[in-house]
């Protein structure tokens, strides 16, 4: 099933996101099969503002427990975390 994570960050946040991104895009690779897409929400000024991660999972929990493992999460970088079914339609 895909699953869409949508992350948006707590206001002011840009150092924690900065300090745990290394460790975040290496969580992102660790399982790269399990990620079909993922990159930054962008403000309007192109300054990152959340996530967006499609994910490919055999149910929910395994997404769950892959987003409460994710570095940003750990660090308390989320103001919010949505996990959605989500249906591929084009591309």
């Amino acid at each position: 099933m895909l699953v869409a994570l949508i992350a948006h960050d707590k206001p002011d946040a840009q150092d924690v996101r900065a300090a745990n991104r290394a460790d975040h895009l290496a969580h992102l690779g660790s399982e790269p099969e399990m990620i079909a897409q993922a990159g930054p929400l962008l403000d309007a000024d192109g300054g990152m503002i959340g996530s967006l991660i499609i994910m490919e999972v055999p149910d929910m929990e395994t997404a769950q427990r892959w987003a409460d493992a994710d570095p940003y999460a750990k660090a308390g970088l989320f103001q919010s975390v949505t996990l959605r079914p989500w249906k591929k339609v084009i591309g």
